[in-house]
């Protein structure tokens, strides 16, 4: 594991722009496997989640090119045989169901581990991902081990239901649907960018989808996909991590982006911690002398709160990146993160540097901002925005504090410590 060395205090000016969006570009890896067509991704970030993915892709017969320098990634499928050994697969990625679907498609029986991992966040839930695929026609039986899923010829045309608008559900319902024998649609599903992401590129080759960006997917189902190009989202998460990097050193940060479509509730609650946004055409920019003044409800008994669930609710992997902005913000804030009930566990970390916070329950936070800080060594766990927002928390503070295990940054933000120093951040990597 590698360690973040900072040190903090230096207000943070320049221009950055955002590398692609890693939730995006892993369920667009994992799609293309249902296309024996070659097909070209844009905007791809070198991160290693990708280049996990693209390994495992190679272990099966894929041809891959990919282009670090241009951001593009070339994968053809065409040499994967129809009877392989899955290999060494990437059960240790939370992504690695998202290979289900189309493995499944290509393979038609498969056994998985059963056991897979990702970020620290609570419980994975696979219940909600199998079910889909059942109502569409897969076959499970599992053991203590292993998880054996199977399909006669193709999935078949479904109505699907969800709990809850779950994005890896939603994902492996569409992935699952669109070579599927029928018309299937999906109720309650997830609308996030990178579910419009997987079924944008998925229309490119040639899927029938309806509904995207909206709770209700209809999908008709295609003989095959043909290939194609796709550019990949912008990462808003980055966007906003250095729009608040920028707020908490009192700096002047501009950041370029080509989709702020995605950007509106995140800009809504940067002015609830105090701090304005430029906003113009391919750009947003802070600038130095922000308030940080917490706003309050005109509902005065109300205590400001940041509310992340399901999009287009505030994005809940950001609800670390504004516990970290709300410190130096005055006043109290409420962080309610109503989907993983292991993401506020860090706070003892956070109150090592000093600031004031209280942990109601699993899924809420209060933080009390504008507190005396202190430099600091924290140990950074296994969640990418709660390693970035310790690092934001020792930038803003003046000495020299270190970020122990914060290599999980590297799994989301290929450039995170180039873009600090150009920044002017003094920063760097210990192993």
């Amino acid at each position: 594991m590698a360690n973040l060395v900072v040190h903090g205090g230096i207000p943070l000016s320049g221009e950055i722009t955002p590398s692609g969006y890693k939730n995006s570009i892993v369920v667009i890896i994992a799609a293309s496997l249902l296309t024996d067509h070659p097909v070209m991704i844009s905007n791809v970030p070198d991160i290693t989640d990708v280049q996990r993915l693209t390994d495992y892709l190679i272990s099966l017969g894929s041809k891959i090119e990919w282009n670090k320098d241009a951001e593009t990634l070339r994968i053809d499928n065409s040499g994967i045989p129809e009877t392989v050994l899955l290999g060494d697969f990437p059960s240790t990625m939370g992504a690695s169901n998202l290979l289900f679907p189309p493995l499944i498609q290509r393979l038609k029986d498969v056994t998985f581990p059963r056991r897979m991992k990702g970020c620290s966040l609570g419980i994975r839930e696979l219940d909600d991902r199998l079910d889909v695929l059942q109502v569409l026609g897969a076959k499970l039986d599992a053991t203590d081990e292993d998880l054996r899923i199977s399909i006669d010829g193709r999935f078949r045309g479904g109505d699907v239901w969800l709990d809850y608008q779950g994005v890896g559900a939603t994902e492996n319902f569409v992935m699952a649907a669109v070579l599927a024998d029928g018309v299937s649609t999906c109720i309650n599903s997830a609308s996030e960018p990178q579910v419009e992401d997987l079924c944008k590129f998925l229309v490119t080759l040639g899927a029938q989808i309806e509904g995207i960006g909206t709770n209700k997917l209809k999908i008709t189902g295609v003989g095959e996909l043909r290939g194609g190009e796709y550019r990949i989202t912008d990462d808003y998460y980055e966007v906003a991590t250095f729009l608040a990097l920028g707020a908490m050193t009192n700096g002047d940060i501009k950041v370029y982006t080509k989709n702020k479509e995605y950007f509106g509730i995140i800009k809504k609650n940067f002015k609830r911690l105090g701090v304005e946004l430029e906003d113009k055409d391919n750009y947003y920019r802070v600038t130095p002398g922000q308030s940080m003044e917490i706003l309050q409800p005109f509902t005065t008994n109300f205590t400001p709160k940041i509310e992340a669930a399901p999009w287009p609710y505030f994005p809940v992997d950001l609800t670390p990146v504004f516990v970290a902005l709300s410190t130096r913000s005055k006043g109290t804030t409420l962080h309610w993160n109503k989907v993983h009930e292991g993401q506020h566990l860090w706070i003892t970390e956070l109150m090592k540097f000093g600031a004031h916070a209280l942990l109601a329950d699993p899924h809420r936070m209060l933080v009390f901002g504008d507190k005396p800080t202190k430099p600091a060594v924290v140990v950074a766990p296994n969640i990418i925005r709660v390693a970035v927002a310790l690092y934001m928390m020792a930038a803003s503070i003046e000495g020299q504090s270190t970020v122990r295990d914060a290599d999980t940054i590297k799994r989301a933000h290929p450039l995170f410590v180039p873009n600090l120093q150009k920044l002017g951040a003094i920063v760097d990597w210990e192993i």
